[in-house]
């Protein structure tokens, strides 16, 4: 099992009362040395203000952050966790992902799910429309985005979105972006994620559910035909499991990693937005016997 982590952006609350250009310097320092520990990946939130309720805080803009960070890393893969799919339009969204994969040398993931987070949707003028249309929007989204990453000209016609002979180049380094479809939804994400995606994110759910889950999901993949073997699965994992250094939270990594999840992506720094607490949190990864990469310096 791969480990990722999340880097602080202010949204949990984690940079409240701090200087912004202060806090910015902590996520830049925080992320080049999740890369020296050796996690795999770094991710973002997409959110514009604090959770759970709105407060005039810091939250850094997603894209921004991860064009920053990418030019302080050199190896680990970036992403979201997850994208917003009614925040931007879908060929939007496939022109940045591509452009980011070109800026950070070809370590981008596109994660991508159907938004929640009502007040912000509010306040930023974008509406919120009903669950169903939401994921209607959202399928919508995932066919323009998969057209756009493709080769050729993108061309698409459906209820919430459009593309005609639309042109994305650079498409990107690598031959093939990675989507992630996010979200617990067991029929219409998990849908979803076995139409478009190559990894389905599951989001703080316990071992026993996410092994039930991957289960089913596997069966409904070779009853749609799919192979199974072609979908991985990942977890962003509970912040108050992932906290807290210690046995309890070595015992769930263990049993994450025993499940045969791909991967994990945690926010140890949540609570404390420091490297102690996230060299900790490596150092229980270890001790839970999950592998991480080899150490590397991070570009000066």
């Amino acid at each position: 099992m791969k480990v990722g982590i999340l880097t602080p952006q202010g949204w949990k609350h984690e940079y409240d009362g701090w200087d912004p250009a202060v806090a910015w310097q902590r996520t830049v320092e925080l992320t080049g040395q999740a890369e020296e520990l050796g996690f795999e990946s770094v991710w973002v939130f997409d959110h514009f203000t604090t959770v759970p309720n709105p407060t005039e805080e810091i939250t850094f803009e997603s894209f921004t952050v991860l064009a920053a960070i990418a030019s302080v890393t050199r190896r680990v893969r970036l992403g979201h966790m997850v994208i917003c799919s009614g925040f931007r339009n879908p060929a939007l969204v496939a022109k940045l992902a591509s452009t980011l994969d070109v800026v950070s040398g070809g370590r981008f993931e596109l994660g991508i799910g159907a938004g929640w987070k009502r007040d912000e949707w509010d306040a930023y003028g974008y509406g919120f429309p009903e669950i169903g249309d939401r994921m209607a929007a959202f399928g919508d989204a995932l066919e323009v985005i998969s057209r756009m990453l493709g080769p050729g000209r993108a061309t698409y016609a459906g209820e919430h979105a459009r593309v005609d002979g639309a042109i994305n180049v650079p498409k990107g380094i690598q031959r093939h972006i990675p989507i992630i479809v996010g979200g617990n939804g067991r029929k219409r994400t998990a849908g979803y994620a076995i139409r478009f995606a190559d990894e389905l994110n599951f989001v703080m759910i316990g071992p026993d559910d996410v092994e039930a889950r991957m289960a089913d999901v596997r069966q409904r993949c070779a009853e749609e035909g799919r192979d199974p073997a072609t979908l991985r699965f990942s977890l962003y994992a509970n912040d108050e499991d992932m906290g807290r250094a210690g046995q309890r939270r070595i015992d769930l990594l263990a049993a994450f990693a025993g499940i045969g999840l791909d991967r994990l992506v945690a926010f140890p720094t949540k609570r404390s937005p420091t490297a102690e607490a996230q060299a900790a949190f490596a150092d229980d990864c270890r001790a839970a016997g999950i592998e991480l990469d080899a150490p590397v310096a991070v570009a000066g």
